[in-house]
């Protein structure tokens, strides 16, 4: 998923609401998330959600990927600063809840 290899990918578990959770080494300021999912195992209602370091999580957007294999594109409004960012994928196209990822890109400003 972060190591450019096509050939890699992650996959959850089955069920609804699955996530990814990353902490960065300082605050960041994300202004786009870019993410490939293998199709029919996509996130269908997914938001991305940020925090300080010992803080709960508030969410910064909410997107609605495609069903398809194309790297997808997704801008977050609003500037908040954050050390962590969770992209929470609420539901999936796969009968099961199953959601692969091949590509995550969060992208943004160091603070």
């Amino acid at each position: 998923m972060f190591d450019s290899n096509e050939e890699t990918c992650w996959n959850s578990d089955q069920g609804a609401t699955q996530w990814v959770l990353l902490e960065f080494p300082q605050e960041v300021r994300v202004s786009e998330v870019r993410v490939q999912f293998q199709g029919g195992f996509t996130g269908n209602t997914c938001r991305i959600e940020g925090c300080q370091k010992d803080e709960a999580f508030t969410k910064l957007a909410d997107f609605y990927p495609e069903d398809k294999n194309s790297l997808q594109s997704f801008p977050i409004h609003g500037g908040a600063l954050v050390r962590r960012v969770k992209i929470v994928f609420e539901n999936s196209t796969d009968f099961f809840g199953r959601v692969i990822v091949y590509t995550l890109d969060v992208l943004g400003d160091k603070v």
